[in-house]
């Protein structure tokens, strides 16, 4: 007997294995549920009901109740269960209710979609019993594109799905009992009155009834949306503060956690359920990590060029494990385990399919050591990768130059002789300077010359005759090119 229980425990523990994740929808409009109505209580006989008139409502009503008076919308409905109603007030005694007053029905168009706390993760569509040691991120607790959402029978609802994307993409959606897997489904029900006043925002929803088709796992899909999950989780509090130091920040979550942050790279044949299962039964079963809790999902890690572009994302598997310590030992069970999977891993890692894994961790321990290590190791091996980049990128140009189909700009670098030449050529003196006559002067014609020189000399002063002033003009050209030859770079002297 106690064999066969054992069995029937694991095949429907396997089963629970292979079926997706159902996140179940919590607020109603109920007319019976306390919290839909500004008092905080439910109408009694003597009470004025008040709906507001130009708010679209759905309300299901359980029960028959008694009414003085009802104010109602302009447009909406009322969903009667069986033997259900309304019935004005007879006056008779009412023993719960006292004098009465008048109660507002309040307004659900602000439950939004993207609220993590309006949605619960449950184990099976069976019992809707909440999961165990397996935690979400903070984004995987809004449907993901391959969950099953369920509204629960009974009830109605208002959901606000304003996005940032235009649709909305789950697996199946289940409501008032029936559950709707198909595209053609879905669209049948949105031509419903109903629909209108379930669903409003500038988003639809979508029903795929496909299933994540990788045994690696599919991500969330809900990062396009994280800023709005993350604005409706904090509207009302803040993240806690945290006793370790440099919280981690996994991916996928709104605050900092005390702990350790495990990043997996990945092969085609990894499984992820499989894994999970492994870390459970081997590790987390343990009474030393009694206080350890797990989210294990698949998500994707960006990638930069040199730390500072992005080009495009990666997925890894993501591990991120907490505890409940306190003080000084926060985060120290989480770290331990940490380092219990990458042990495994370096040994088993081929086989499951894991080539390679990186570990994070924050605790209350005033060592951080290990966050150091493993920042310092990617910075150089980022460093290491730049640089095999670079030399790359300048080895192709160089490449292209020798065939002649990159032409580099020719760059002037002087040679150490040409400086010291500079550096031991005397420079001008400004104001000491002299005209050359030899330089920038045109000569005179040998018809003229005795005319020129009877300009230039000065009264009372006799010329030579023409041979000798040939002859000194042949020296002052001789003169001349001694002068060209002493001072290359000057035309004139000044």
């Amino acid at each position: 007997m106690g064999s066969s229980l054992a069995f029937l425990l694991g095949v429907l523990q396997l089963l629970a294995a292979t079926m997706a994740a159902y996140k179940k929808w919590i607020p109603n409009t109920n007319f019976e549920t306390a919290s839909n109505w500004d008092k905080e209580r439910v109408p009694c006989a003597r009470d004025t009901i008040c709906f507001e008139k130009d708010k679209v409502v759905s309300v299901f009503v359980r029960s028959t109740h008694m009414l003085t008076d009802m104010y109602l919308p302009l447009n909406g409905e009322f969903l009667l269960a069986s033997g259900s109603g309304f019935a004005a007030f007879d006056g008779s005694w009412d023993p719960g209710c006292g004098s009465g007053t008048v109660l507002s029905f309040v307004n659900a168009e602000q439950h939004s979609w993207f609220n993590p706390k309006l949605w619960q993760d449950v184990s099976s569509r069976v019992d809707l019993e909440p999961a165990g040691r397996i935690f979400l991120l903070d984004e995987e607790r809004v449907p993901c594109q391959y969950d099953h959402v369920i509204f629960q029978p009974e009830t109605s609802f208002s959901v606000n799905l304003d996005s940032s994307r235009q649709e909305i993409p789950v697996q199946s959606i289940s409501l008032m009992g029936q559950e709707l897997s198909s595209a053609e489904a879905w669209a049948e029900y949105l031509r419903s009155p109903s629909a209108a006043w379930q669903f409003h925002g500038n988003a639809t929803l979508q029903v795929t009834g496909t299933r994540c088709p990788h045994s690696s796992g599919c991500a969330c899909g809900n990062s396009q949306d994280g800023d709005r999950i993350c604005a409706s989780l904090l509207r009302a509090e803040r993240c806690p503060a945290l006793a370790c130091h440099s919280p981690l920040r996994p991916l996928g979550h709104c605050c900092g956690v005390c702990g350790a942050v495990v990043t997996l790279d990945f092969k085609p044949e990894f499984d992820l359920q499989q894994y999970r299962d492994r870390v459970m039964q081997a590790w987390l079963s343990l009474p030393k990590y009694a206080g350890v809790q797990m989210a294990i999902s698949k998500v994707h890690r960006a990638q930069t060029f040199l730390g500072l572009l992005p080009r495009g994302s990666t997925p890894v598997i993501q591990i991120v494990l907490v505890d409940g310590e306190a003080g000084v030992q926060t985060g120290t069970a989480a770290e331990q385990l940490a380092a219990d999977i990458m042990g495994d891993i370096s040994q088993h890692g081929e086989a499951l399919g894991i080539p390679a894994g990186t570990v994070e961790v924050a605790t209350g321990s005033a060592l951080g050591g290990q966050v150091a290590i493993h920042a310092s190791r990617q910075i150089a091996s980022g460093t290491v990768l730049g640089l095999l980049f670079a030399l790359l990128v300048l080895g192709g140009l160089l490449y292209l130059h020798r065939k002649g189909k990159l032409r580099l700009q020719a760059l002037h670098l002087p040679r150490l002789w040409d400086r010291a030449e500079d550096l031991n050529s005397p420079k001008p003196e400004s104001g000491r300077g002299f005209d050359n006559p030899m330089f920038d002067v045109e000569l005179p014609a040998a018809g003229n010359v005795e005319e020129t020189l009877q300009e230039m000399a000065p009264e009372g002063h006799q010329t030579g005759s023409l041979q000798s002033l040939q002859g000194e003009e042949s020296a002052l050209s001789e003169e001349h090119s001694a002068s060209s030859l002493e001072f290359p770079h000057f035309s004139k002297f000044s």
